[in-house]
């Protein structure tokens, strides 16, 4: 379970990116963030893994304060939470299963890091993720030679690959035509229902969000203005988040 508990974020430069923010997200649950263009909505979720280290109040993850670890600890928390960004971050011009199997580098030895050679169980894992995501005929092709959406489930086989329990994705269909989007979102919804993992995603796209996402948490200004079900979501609802932009809500 994650819980926020009385949790601000403020940045340097005086900005507020979270204010009193109070949440329990439970295992298992797919959750969309929605809200407008510096809404916070990036903040909330980068604050679950210490990207964003918050300012005052408490987010723990199964029990553990997240804002008290650093060095082992924390890199330990961040391998049982995936994240999934908008630009794929992905090295292009080496091949799909390179770039899946970076995320065993940093449990291998040091000598296996610098000439980048995997064990054998390694790549039978990264095969695996790519198969769950349904490219694994890609496994051998070079990541430029994709499209944006195989190249977010390349990323997303990558993440799979770490066995985590939760996944973080920050806008990750922005970039995606609809189709495409809709595609990848079906990965997200089959990785929550078949493998039971928390999967929370900031996302533009109101429809999409309410499609593939059982809940949902409104931000505005930093603060949660809204958290229910999807189906709970309507006219007066979305008006709450996006205030006069509402009707240009997707």
């Amino acid at each position: 379970m994650i819980i926020f508990k009385d949790v601000t974020k403020i940045y340097p430069n005086g900005t507020v990116g979270l204010k009193n923010v109070n949440l329990d997200i439970r295992d298992g649950e797919a959750v969309a963030v929605i809200g407008l263009s510096g809404a916070g909505k990036s903040t909330l979720i980068r604050a679950i893994n210490k990207m964003h280290p918050i300012s005052s109040g408490t987010i723990t993850v199964d029990g553990t304060d997240v804002n008290s670890l650093s060095g082992k600890d924390l890199r330990m928390l961040r391998r049982r939470i995936g994240m999934i960004f908008q630009s794929f971050n992905l090295v292009t011009r080496t091949t799909v299963i390179r770039n899946v199997l970076t995320a065993f580098v940093p449990d291998l030895p040091v000598w296996r890091r610098v000439l980048g050679v995997f064990p054998k169980e390694d790549k039978l894992k990264a095969l695996e993720a790519l198969d769950k995501v349904g490219i694994l005929e890609k496994a051998y092709t070079r990541v430029d030679q994709l499209s944006g959406g195989q190249q977010q489930r390349v990323a997303l086989a990558r993440t799979l690959a770490q066995n985590p329990s939760i996944i973080l994705a920050d806008e990750p269909v922005a970039a995606l035509d609809p189709v495409t989007a809709k595609a990848v979102m079906d990965d997200f919804r089959n990785i929550n229902r078949n493998m039971g993992i928390t999967v929370i995603i900031n996302i533009h796209h109101v429809e999409l969000a309410l499609e593939y996402c059982d809940r949902v948490i409104g931000v505005r200004a930093g603060q949660v203005v809204f958290d229910g079900p999807a189906s709970s979501v309507n006219a007066a609802v979305l008006s709450s988040i996006y205030g006069d932009e509402a009707n240009e809500a997707e």
